[in-house]
């Protein structure tokens, strides 16, 4: 007696990530703490005594420094989504061909 094969039982894997986001306080003490750290900077280059083009130049080393660290996150947030949307979608394929896969069939 020979069973007749059943079929495929779809099971889904993988759901969708819930986004995780910051606290409002968490939020808020970020900025506070930007802004201290910027105008602690800032004083700290104006009281310093030494010629004005020294102070300018640090001045600009900050801004730049500030700018660059910002572009650096962004670039590194984006390579990071980038990454989970590939490996959903190699997730979705595997997912598929699970599915679709029969065990019981001939070859």
């Amino acid at each position: 007696m020979r069973s007749r094969p059943h079929p495929p039982i779809l099971v889904r894997m993988s759901e969708t990530p819930v986004k995780q986001q910051s606290t409002a306080a968490f939020y808020g003490q970020a900025i506070a703490s930007f802004a201290v750290a910027m105008a602690a900077t800032a004083i700290g280059i104006f009281r310093l005594s030494a010629d004005a083009w020294v102070r300018g130049f640090l001045a600009i080393s900050v801004l730049y420094l500030v700018t660059s660290a910002f572009t650096l996150a962004k670039v590194i947030r984006d390579r990071q989504e980038a990454g989970q949307i590939v490996s959903r979608v190699d997730q979705a394929r595997v997912d598929k061909l699970l599915a679709n896969h029969d065990p019981f069939e001939k070859l």
